[in-house]
C-alpha cells in the first residue's frame, strides 16, 4: 500500500498543501474526541470500527512534526501498522519506532505486522523480499525476522511480545491475540490463503508496549 501511494503521488503529484492541511485538521478533531484513541498507520483502504485510519500523505510515521500537528499533547492508546514497516529503511524504521513510543501513552500498544523472513516457503520469501515478485515488493527495504524487529523496538524503549512468527527450525509460533487490539488480515487465522489449514501466508506479528512508569512507594 505504501508503494502504491508513492507511485500514485509520483504520477499525479502531491496533494495540494491546503488539502493535506485540511485533512490533518480533520484528524486532529477526530483525535480530540476519540476515547480510546486508536490509530492505523498506512491504512490504505482498510478500516476498522473505532480506529482512525491514516496514510503516508497525511501522517508519515517518520515525521515528528506531523504527529504533533495531529495529536498535539494527546497520547495514543493503540497504534496498528500492517505491512508498512518493510517499506522503511532500517534508519527510517528507527525514527518511526521512536515517534510511536513518544506519542503512545504509558501502557500503550504498537502492533506491527511485517512479512516474515523465516517463512519456510521459498515462493513466499521470493514474493516478499526487497525487489521480490509480490505486489509492492519493489519498494520493500527490509525483510525482518523474530530477532531483528524486536531488537529494534527494544532499542526505542518498548517491551515486546511476539505473537506470530517462524523460527529457523522451521517451527511456527503462535500466541493468542485479540483482533479488537488491532486486526491483522495477513495472519494465521484471518488470511483466506490459510483456509485449508495450511500456513501459506503468515506475518511476523508483534505487540510493543510503552512501559508503565515504576510505582512510587
Amino acid at each position: 500500500m505504501i508503494a502504491f501511494l508513492r507511485a500514485a503521488r509520483q504520477k499525479l503529484g502531491f496533494q495540494p498543501r491546503a488539502a493535506t492541511d485540511v485533512r490533518r485538521r480533520e484528524l486532529a478533531g477526530l483525535a480530540r474526541g476519540a476515547d480510546p484513541l486508536r490509530v492505523i498507520l498506512g491504512a490504505g483502504p482498510r478500516k476498522q470500527e473505532g480506529w482512525i485510519d491514516t496514510d503516508i500523505d497525511i501522517l508519515d510515521a517518520t515525521q515528528e512534526w506531523q504527529w504533533k500537528e495531529i495529536f498535539g499533547r494527546r497520547k495514543i492508546d493503540s497504534l496498528l501498522a500492517e505491512h508498512v514497516w518493510e517499506h522503511l529503511s532500517l534508519e527510517q524504521a528507527g525514527v518511526a519506532n521512536r515517534n510511536c513510543f513518544r506519542f503512545l501513552k504509558p501502557g500503550g500498544r504498537l502492533r506491527l505486522a511485517v512479512p516474515d523472513g523465516l517463512h519456510p516457503a521459498p515462493a513466499y520469501r521470493e514474493h516478499v523480499r526487497p525487489g521480490g515478485t509480490g505486489p509492492g515488493a519493489d519498494d520493500h527495504k527490509v525483510l525482518y525476522d523474530y530477532r531483528l524487529l524486536p531488537a529494534m523496538l527494544r532499542a526505542a524503549g518498548f517491551e515486546v511480545v511476539l505473537l506470530e512468527y517462524w523460527d529457523e527450525k522451521p517451527v511456527f509460533h503462535f500466541t493468542e491475540w485479540s483482533p479488537a487490539d488491532g486486526h491483522v488480515s495477513r495472519s494465521k487465522r484471518y488470511d483466506p490463503r490459510n483456509s485449508d489449514g495450511s500456513l501459506s501466508y503468515t506475518s511476523l506479528i508483534v505487540d510493543a508496549f510503552r512501559p508503565l512508569p515504576p510505582k512510587a512507594y
